[in-house]
């Protein structure tokens, strides 16, 4: 077993790829602070299981939505010393009739996915630059790279972090910082279950038939997921423990995990000419990030 004695933050980790990485990283020997909602309450018995496995995991208080709580959380992280990585993972998901779902709702995602990864990122970036490296992963999705009928709310949230994480890593790549996106396929994780219906009955009703046939998709990747053909939720893991390993400034920007729905190919295509910007915007010289 490699020992490795970095320090890492694991938001979501109450269940899913977030739990599963803190024991991997642990198992590992990085101290690793894992974050969840209600670790008191509700996510008391998944905090207790998680600081039993290992004595290098440590649970913390954190609601990404909240600015008090990812203030509150950090501070107490970064007074046990600095963070080495940030792993985004904590996320929701809502799939059906994109026009059904409210503004609130579709604000309910974004304030999980884009909003909540970005108070962390400010969280940690300004012990980073100071101390010249840092690794922060963002966990996104396929669905952040193309856009399919009935996720278009998630969509949103995802195609967001994409372009926010996307700028931000040629902009603190002087300061010895990677930012790197992983993109997984379907997985079996609490993701479906923990979705909600559209708020907007009689926007839905209105659809007739075809406003059901989100939830007999879901049925279906569910009934998918459950079976011995769906992909193991390790490979999301082991994407982050090969970023996290690998040579700083050497990180590729995007890796796709899992099903890839041609995200790989599009990947492919599209990073070559978004990198070519620096240099048409004549950049390149006080900017970085580019892949390889």
């Amino acid at each position: 077993m490699s020992t490795h004695h970095r320090t890492i933050v694991i938001t979501g980790a109450s269940s899913g790829f977030g739990a599963a990485a803190v024991r991997a990283f642990a198992d590992q020997g990085d101290r690793v602070w894992g974050t969840m909602r209600d670790a008191a309450g509700r996510n008391a018995a998944k905090k207790a299981e998680l600081e039993a496995y290992s004595p290098r995991i440590t649970i913390a208080e954190m609601d990404v939505t909240s600015d008090a709580s990812v203030a509150q959380g950090f501070a107490a992280i970064l007074a046990d010393g600095p963070i080495d990585i940030l792993i985004n993972n904590a996320g929701i998901m809502y799939i059906g009739m994109t026009e059904a779902y409210s503004v609130a709702q579709a604000a309910e995602q974004m304030d999980t996915n884009y909003f909540g990864a970005i108070r962390a990122m400010q969280a940690v970036l300004p012990s980073m630059r100071a101390a010249g490296r840092g690794l922060i992963i963002n966990t996104s999705s396929i669905a952040g790279r193309v856009s399919v009928p009935f996720f278009g709310t998630y969509c949103a949230t995802k195609h967001a972090l994409e372009a926010y994480s996307q700028s931000l890593r040629y902009e603190v790549s002087p300061f010895g910082i990677d930012i790197a996106l992983v993109e997984p396929g379907p997985f079996p994780s609490n993701l479906l279950a923990a979705g909600k219906p559209p708020a907007r009955a009689d926007v839905l009703a209105s659809y007739g038939e075809l406003g059901q046939v989100p939830d007999a998709m879901i049925a279906g990747f569910a009934q998918m997921l459950a079976s011995d053909q769906a992909p193991d939720p390790q490979l999301v893991v082991d994407a982050y423990l090969s970023l996290a390993d690998a040579a700083p400034g050497k990180r590729p920007t995007r890796t796709v995990v899992g099903i890839t729905w041609g995200v790989d190919e599009v990947n492919a295509y599209t990073q070559p000419r978004q990198d070519s910007l620096l240099k048409e915007m004549q950049l390149d010289a006080v900017l970085g990030g580019v892949d390889a």
